[in-house]
């Protein structure tokens, strides 16, 4: 089940916030029995989350539940419950026992375990069947299906106990609010990476807020506009280019289709991210953002810093620092920041071309480094801007195409090498009204006009009162439009699935 479906908006999601409410309210009224529905509350939350799972992933269920004890009670283990019957925050910096270790090697390596079985088996067989002859080659061995979201909860849940094991966080002997954090089904298969430092407090005290609610259900909309009206839109043009060979393409195909993936990832991935945020705060949680408008970044360092933010912030702390950072040494910088982008790369996909794009980004981050980055300061913004949007762009296709050569010889049609002169498509097949308009649409708000507009217009409301009620109609409306817009678009059966689920 994902958020853009009929089944999702209208069945699913209304009957769980309709009792998840009803068991709220005495927590809100401040019963006697307040904490006994809490707890209700908790338990509710982790049963539909792990319906939701079921619903699409069925019995591969059982890995996201494995997880989550083996990091709770390697958590216990780690605090010192266990073996001294208490929990306590370790000391940043004091020496762990042989005990700590242990917990936290176990955690690390089940999690690393599933991860490496079900994501990389299969790129393992391929890999060395392609290096090979082919009597040598595994023909007969099984292939794995890969669950649903696990690169996503299984760094999630090792946050938890690396942050643990650090003394950032006190572990918890509640075993139904520890699942309900790892499996809380807004952010369980596509993010953001939610760690459990950040909503630890709101497991057990959150508040439930007609503002909260009503700003998560603008979210909610938002981020579902996003996917269904803009992403889905550039994506059948994007879909009809891609289903050709590199061969039948020009280079104004390429291009155009270029421009189309660079908006419909954006869309797809931001929007989810807005729904999963909307939900949470429907739900009482307030999750971190994961987007800041990206594509307004000035280099490559700037786009990691608004892209994916809990993926490259969850690489900087749990990776990148513990290599050393930048404190020795220009040429191990360099090392680590290539290490972790080739790791990051591989977390993306198991395909050598996913491996590739994370490469090319470590390698920009680099010369940024070494001075490009300097040399690029120094021109007017819009070069900056251009500059950073052409080497994003042209990254893309490592992520939209199957295969590394394939990639190669897009590429190379974009420099204006391409096999074929003429389009195998007519113009009217892959580029029609709706699709440029949703490409201008994209294109303009890539940048944070809307966040202008409406910082304008309180601005407005609060020196005149009288435009207040205004504001608020104007705002609702438009949320009505896309809402019903959305809507009619999935009743058409028009939906996509969402591009990151498959990496």
């Amino acid at each position: 089940m994902v958020f853009s479906s009929i089944t999702f908006l209208f069945l699913f999601l209304p009957i769980v916030l309709v009792v998840y409410h009803l068991l709220f309210l005495p927590v809100s009224l401040r019963h006697k029995n307040a904490t006994v529905f809490r707890r209700a509350v908790n338990l509710f939350l982790l049963c539909v989350s792990l319906v939701f799972y079921f619903w699409g992933e069925a019995w591969l269920v059982w890995i996201v539940i494995a997880s989550t004890f083996i990091d709770f009670f390697c958590g216990l283990l780690i605090s010192g419950a266990i073996h001294k019957g208490r929990i306590e925050v370790l000391k940043e910096g004091e020496r762990r026992s042989g005990v700590q270790r242990a917990g936290l090697l176990i955690s690390l390596s089940s999690n690393l375990l599933f991860l490496g079985f079900f994501k990389y088996f299969n790129f393992g067989v391929d890999s060395f069947n392609a290096w090979m002859p082919e009597a040598l080659r595994l023909t007969d061995v099984m292939r794995i299906t890969l669950p649903l979201g696990i690169r996503f909860y299984t760094f999630q849940s090792m946050s938890y106990t690396i942050d643990v094991y650090r003394g950032h966080v006190k572990a918890t002997r509640n075993l139904i609010d520890f699942a309900c954090f790892v499996t809380l089904f807004p952010q369980l298969v596509a993010g953001p990476i939610v760690r459990y430092c950040d909503v630890a407090y709101q497991l057990v005290h959150r508040k439930m807020s007609s503002a909260l609610f009503s700003s998560g259900v603008t979210r909610f909309v938002l981020g579902l506009g996003k996917k269904v009206l803009v992403a889905n839109t550039v994506a059948r043009a994007a879909d009809n280019i891609f289903a050709l060979s590199p061969e039948q393409l020009t280079t104004p195909q390429d291009w155009v289709v270029t421009v189309c993936y660079t908006i419909q990832i954006y869309y797809d991935f931001s929007g989810y991210s807005d729904m999963a945020i909307g939900l949470g705060r429907m739900f009482g949680f307030e999750f971190l953002e994961n987007f800041n408008y990206p594509y307004t970044a000035r280099s490559i360092q700037d786009f990691w810093r608004r892209w994916h933010i809990s993926l490259s912030s969850w690489f900087r702390d749990y990776l990148y620092i513990p290599l050393g950072e930048s404190k020795n040494g220009s040429g191990r910088t360099y090392f680590n920041l290539i290490t972790v982008f080739f790791l990051c790369g591989l977390w993306h996909g198991a395909n050598w071309a996913y491996v590739a794009w994370g490469l090319y980004h470590g390698l920009f981050l680099v010369l940024e480094r070494i001075g490009l980055r300097r040399q690029i300061e120094r021109m007017p913004r819009v070069f900056q801007h251009l500059y950073t949007l052409l080497v994003v762009m042209v990254g893309w296709f490592l992520f939209a195409t199957e295969s590394f050569a394939q990639s190669v010889l897009i590429l190379k049609s974009m420099a204006g090498f391409a096999p074929a002169t003429t389009s195998a498509l007519l113009l009217q097949d892959w580029l029609s009204r709706d699709v440029i308009a949703a490409i201008l649409y994209g294109a303009l708000f890539s940048m944070p006009i809307l966040v202008k507009a409406q910082t304008w217009l309180r601005r407005v409301a609060a020196r005149h009162p009288v435009y207040a009620g205004g504001y608020e109609f104007l705002k609702g409306l438009a949320l009505a439009a896309v809402f019903l817009l959305s809507a009619m678009s999935l009743a058409s059966g028009t939906h996509n699935p969402f591009i990151y689920f498959r990496f």
